[in-house]
């Protein structure tokens, strides 16, 4: 059984910085592809950055292209987004998700990992 906990969430103000961390037990990363969703208040969770199990391929969502950077380490089993340029619209509970299958590609469906975070709450203020 994997147990995914995320941690780093926090208050910034727009244009800071913050630093999020997933540590996983009970498995290691190594043998996963691993995402980081998020959801906003009255809105669908939806995907923000993943990485494939080998740790070759990462993609991201439009909106936090050229402003996040996930990375995986697999020596400490966790997994971290950079957040940098935050944006108020970036105010969200974030989580993060293992997908089970070791594909070469991210999948980027909320339907497609199976274990998931508790969630850890972002919030970007004007």
């Amino acid at each position: 059984q994997v147990q995914l906990v995320e941690s780093g969430g926090g208050l910034v103000q727009a244009g800071g910085s913050l630093r999020l961390s997933c540590a996983a037990s009970g498995g290691a990363f190594s043998r996963y592809g691993m995402g980081w969703f998020r959801q906003a208040p009255g809105k669908e969770r939806e995907f923000v950055a993943g990485i494939t199990w080998s740790g070759g391929r990462t993609i991201y969502a439009d909106s936090v292209k050229g402003r996040f950077t996930i990375s995986g380490a697999d020596d400490v089993n966790t997994v971290s987004l950079q957040m940098d340029s935050l944006k108020p619209e970036d105010t969200a509970v974030y989580y993060c998700a293992a997908d089970l299958t070791r594909k070469s590609f991210v999948r980027i469906g909320v339907t497609d990992y199976y274990y998931w975070g508790q969630g850890t709450q972002v919030t970007v203020s004007s």
